[in-house]
């Protein structure tokens, strides 16, 4: 028995492209705060380099090892916005660039927390922040920003939505590959080491590790086995390989959790797909039967993969958080990502899947000429799905400068390619500019 659980796991690995997609150490930095920027900022740097030294060190000999391919190393901080203490003139671009001599230094890959959480309100340091950020992510390679801006509990800060949205439009403006480092949410969780919206909430520890896997190649591999299965063992087949990929997760994080002496936190089983040929969740929903990711049945399709690797997922781990489902991301996908240039999804699509996957509108290209409240209309359609819904939902669009529908803009490596795709001509504006606050729907009362 033992024998047959290594030889699957080669062979996921080899042939399936099963991985840790990250390793990242959550880092409270609220120790650091200091009622000064600067000295902020150096007490950040002094830390992050204190507790994450060997991070890429012990990540780099667990893959040796034991032969698992660990594909990124990151970092998650406490939201930046939070540290601005009693300094009346908090400039959050200090911080900004020691996150990044830190992220260089230790040799991670990024590092997510220059981010606010506005769901109920906006602080003048959450405004700083969130008017801040085309400039600090423009000027830093490895930092990641995020902006929670409603909550099912909170309801949506139409104020923060509408600011967001030109921040997306001016931080697009600097370069595509600034855009995709940010994220704004609803309901964002405290525990996700998935960038670009990875922060370390102030719910949770000192320092801690989490892993995110993701294996869409050997969960499409498993559903090619069984071509004609009815659902119910459909279901079952995603639940037993959800369930192989979780105890794999638990296993790294809990090695390198021992060796870097801190404590192990969660699993994040998240199907990210790449570009890479058999790595696509697009494939996985074909290989159910439907002739194009976006035919009709595409949403109940996902809706079935999301919740299966979930169920099989959280008997494998002890404890099971992040964003854990199916990632939909256009750019990162190579079906989702032929399937929009040729029309077969679109926006309109993609947020009616947003419904039932684990994120939202992610990795979207659109025109650079699309308005602002335009971008915070879509926002505020995407936060409105995680409101009513009770789960978290996203927006990473990037308005890419000077482009047209069919354009293709390329970002390299994991995160791929993405066709422009076109956006609802009619306008938002006089809807955006009412401002205020969407309450929370009714069923968001427990007390």
């Amino acid at each position: 028995m033992e024998k047959q659980k290594i030889i699957d796991t080669i062979q996921m690995i080899s042939e399936e492209k099963l991985d840790i997609r990250t390793i990242t150490m959550g880092i409270s930095l609220l120790d650091c705060i200091t009622g000064d920027t600067r000295a902020t900022a150096e007490r950040v740097y002094d830390k992050i380099m204190k507790k994450a030294a060997h991070l890429v060190q012990v990540a780099d000999d667990i893959e040796t090892e034991y032969g698992v391919p660990i594909v990124n190393k990151r970092i998650s901080i406490t939201p930046v916005a939070l540290l601005a203490g009693a300094d009346p003139h908090p400039d959050f671009r200090l911080i900004a660039r020691r996150l990044d001599d830190a992220a260089k230094a230790l040799g991670v890959d990024f590092i997510g927390g220059y981010s606010a959480t506005v769901q109920s309100g906006s602080t003048p340091a959450d405004e700083l922040l969130m008017r801040s950020i085309p400039e600090a992510l423009s000027m830093t390679d490895r930092v990641c920003g995020s902006v929670n801006i409603g909550s099912t509990k909170a309801g949506l800060n139409m104020d923060a939505v509408r600011t967001m949205g030109q921040v997306i439009k001016d931080l697009s403006a600097t370069g595509a590959t600034n855009a995709m480092k940010l994220v704004v949410f609803c309901n964002a969780v405290e525990d996700n080491p998935f960038m670009a919206g990875a922060f370390w909430g102030v719910s949770e520890g000192d320092t801690a590790i989490n892993t995110g896997v993701s294996g869409p190649g050997v969960v499409q591999r498993a559903l090619a086995q069984v071509p004609h299965a009815d659902f119910a063992q459909v279901c079952e087949t995603i639940k037993q390989t959800a369930f192989k990929v979780s105890r794999m997760g638990q296993f790294v994080g809990k090695v390198a959790a021992e060796r870097l002496h801190v404590p192990f936190n969660i699993v994040d089983l998240s199907l990210a797909p790449t570009p890479a040929p058999g790595d696509s969740v697009a494939e996985i929903l074909e290989t159910m039967g439907l002739g194009s990711v976006g035919a009709p049945g595409t949403t109940a399709a996902l809706a079935l993969l999301n919740d299966a690797v979930k169920k099989g997922g959280i008997m494998a781990a002890e404890r099971v958080g992040g964003l854990s489902g199916a990632f939909i991301p256009v750019s990162e996908d190579g079906r989702m990502i032929e399937a929009a240039a040729a029309g077969q999804i679109t926006v309109e699509k993609l947020e009616a899947m947003t419904a039932v996957c684990s994120v939202g509108l992610d990795m979207v290209a659109i025109p650079g000429s699309t308005p602002a409240s335009s971008i915070s209309g879509m926002i505020a359609d995407e936060a409105a799905i995680g409101m009513i819904n009770a789960k978290t939902t996203a927006v990473r669009l990037i308005a890419v400068p000077d482009s047209k529908v069919g354009d293709t803009v390329e970002f390299g490596g994991i995160f791929g390619r993405a066709p422009v795709m076109a956006v609802n001509p009619a306008s938002s504006a006089q809807f955006i500019a009412r401002g205020g606050h969407i309450p929370a729907p009714i069923h968001s009362f427990k007390n």
